[in-house]
Formats: structure tokens, sequence, C-alpha cells
């Protein structure tokens, strides 16, 4: 589980708490494509996008991957 004080500090300090690859995969998630398509698109398999999407998800305490690619851009990490 994320730890809402890290997530506070990331945010304040403007330092994102996402790998490249995660920021990578909100950025194709958000032309709303299927999973497959993002892994085809980023040349990974549909499990590791799915896996990347989760951490992301998690790290920026989104619900679902909207709302982690809202999150994660109103904080200038995307």
């Amino acid at each position: 589980m994320i730890d809402p004080e890290l997530v506070a500090a990331a945010i304040e300090t403007g330092s994102t708490p996402l790998t490249s690859r995660e920021a990578d995969v909100l950025r194709a998630a958000e032309s709303g494509v299927s999973t497959e398509e993002m892994a085809i698109k980023l040349s990974l398999s549909a499990t590791t996008v799915r896996n990347y999407l989760s951490n992301a998800i998690s790290k920026v305490g989104g619900r679902n991957r909207i709302d982690a690619i809202r999150i994660a851009r109103n904080a200038g990490w995307l």
C-alpha cells in the first residue's frame, strides 16, 4: 500500500513517485486504448503493461487508470 505521506511529499517537491516506464504506460493509457494495444505500442507484454498500470495507480493513490492519469497530470508527473 502506498504511504499517503510519501505522495504528499512528492507533490510538494515536484519529484515523481513513478518510474519512467510507469509514466510511459500512463501516457499510453491516456488515449483510451486497450491494454493489448498499449503493449504493442510500447513493445511490452500485456501482463507487463497491467503490472505497470497497477503499480502507477497505487503509487499516485488513484482508484483506477483515469484517476491515476488525472492525479499524475495535475502533479506534473506526466
